[in-house]
């Protein structure tokens, strides 16, 4: 029977990659029927460009007192008439968004918002990895089965960047509020000048915010290349087809980049927890240190020995 579904995931950039495979099962599941995803603007044209969605709405985000563009949204969900909301997010902010059918009728609605039909009712759910966790709540709303991510879909042209046939991904950066997930620029300028070294063109990744960042370690490698800002979601998965290794903190790209085929090296410290939110893929190694600033360069070096052929 067609229905009209709404997917709600407004990101991070990981989360969304990592969503992939509810997105893929929830296709499966409503075969023929008309499937919305809400997300935020920076997905929406990646999502738009995927197999999972008939339509993609951006979500504005309105603050606490934005009354009218609450009421905008509200008139919008109700009109939709959805017969069952995914709420892959699982926010306060999506949580909200629930309240917005009240007085009713309800949709039938995935998730952990209070009183809804298919609740997520596992008390221990925060402290499980972002895939089994969705997995799992999927499983409680009747879709068994949930596949492994596939964008073997992504289709672009990164010939535009000019890149030699062998190269390496770098991601230094990390969210700006949280500097204790970045290892040593000067240490990232030691590794690029190391692959370097071996043939192996240092390729730098991150947002327009890191361009800086990224210019203090490739200025001084001239075989190494800056794309701050330069590369879109679709980018980064091709990116990762092509390359020989992808290194970084634990930072959106490099969930593409794992995902995408790259033999990835992703660097933790006790800001974040791979048991959580660990990049998946074929062949991906984790590096965990309470304090980055004591992982050298050397021990990165070697990891990379155990992941690759050089």
């Amino acid at each position: 029977m067609s229905e009209n579904i709404l997917v709600i995931k407004l990101g991070a950039l990981g989360d969304f990659v990592q969503a992939s495979g509810p997105f893929a099962a929830i296709r499966a599941h409503h075969a023929g029927s008309r499937i919305v995803l809400l997300t935020s603007q920076p997905f929406a044209d990646f999502a738009q460009d995927s197999p999972w969605f008939d339509e993609v709405w951006t979500d504005s985000k309105p603050r606490l007192l934005q009354i009218y563009e609450y009421l905008k949204l509200r008139a919008k969900l109700r009109a939709a008439n959805f017969s069952r909301i995914y709420d892959l997010q699982t926010s306060d902010r999506s949580n909200f968004y629930f309240r917005l059918f009240w007085p009713g009728p309800y949709p039938e609605w995935s998730g952990i918002a209070r009183g809804c039909s298919h609740p997520h009712a596992n008390p221990q759910r925060d402290f499980m990895h972002t895939v089994e966790r969705q997995e799992e709540q999927l499983a409680m709303a009747g879709i068994a089965a949930v596949p492994a991510f596939d964008y073997a879909w992504v289709k672009t042209d990164i010939s535009r960047f000019g890149l030699a046939d062998q190269f390496a991904l770098l991601a230094p950066g990390a969210a700006a509020h949280r500097p204790a997930k970045r290892w040593p620029r000067d240490n990232y300028r030691e590794l690029s000048a190391h692959l370097a070294g071996q043939s192996i063109q240092p390729v730098l990744i991150g947002g327009r915010d890191e361009k800086a960042l990224l210019a203090a370690i490739s200025d001084t490698i001239p075989a190494a290349i800056n794309l701050a800002g330069e590369t879109s979601m679709d980018d980064l998965f091709i990116l990762a087809k092509w390359a020989q290794l992808a290194i970084g903190n634990d930072t959106g790209p490099m969930h593409a980049f794992a995902a995408g085929g790259s033999p990835t090296i992703v660097l933790y410290s006790h800001e974040s927890d791979p048991a959580l939110c660990a990049q998946r893929g074929d062949t991906v190694s984790i590096i965990q240190r309470k304090n980055l600033a004591s992982l050298s360069v050397s021990g990165v070096i070697d990891e990379i020995g155990n992941v690759t052929s050089f």
